[in-house]
């Protein structure tokens, strides 16, 4: 009796397709979160970038004039010079060619003096409130390290 030899087809067995299918989505859920950011933690790194910026332009127009723009001029003083007093003798900007707005389409707050320093400088976060956790807390020039 001649010996039969089994001939195996060109495709994958089944349980072989779904190990493979595992593998992929196990992979998938391990990379896809560090890849695609939550677009509210992106908003927040940004409006620390723009706090810092303005700081530093705030301490460029001190450094000129000696002394922070007052709480009524605001950050416009950061991109037009004031009209009068003594900061205008003074200016040497533009500091900044525009006021940026925050990731939430808001004017950044000003204060001078501030509660939390000589000035604040201060987005109130996702849901335009004084106050707030995650989201909706308020980014300052006092909080810019990034939450763990």
């Amino acid at each position: 009796m001649p010996a039969r030899s089994r001939r195996r087809s060109g495709g994958f067995t089944l349980i072989e397709l779904l190990a493979v299918l595992i593998i992929l989505l196990v992979a998938a859920a391990l990379i896809v979160p560090r890849v695609m950011e939550r677009p509210d933690e992106k908003r927040q790194r940004a409006a620390r970038a723009d706090l810092r910026t303005l700081q530093d332009a705030l301490n460029r127009y001190k450094n000129d004039t000696g002394r922070y723009p007052a709480t009524a001029v605001g950050l416009e003083a950061l991109a037009h010079k004031p009209t009068e007093g003594g900061d205008a003798l003074n200016w040497r900007g533009p500091y900044l060619e525009r006021i940026p707005k925050d990731p939430w389409n808001r004017f950044y707050l000003y204060a001078n003096p501030g509660q939390h320093g000589p000035i604040d400088i201060y987005s109130l976060g996702g849901d335009g409130h004084p106050g707030g956790e995650g989201v909706d807390a308020d980014i300052g020039n006092w909080n810019l390290e990034e939450p763990r």
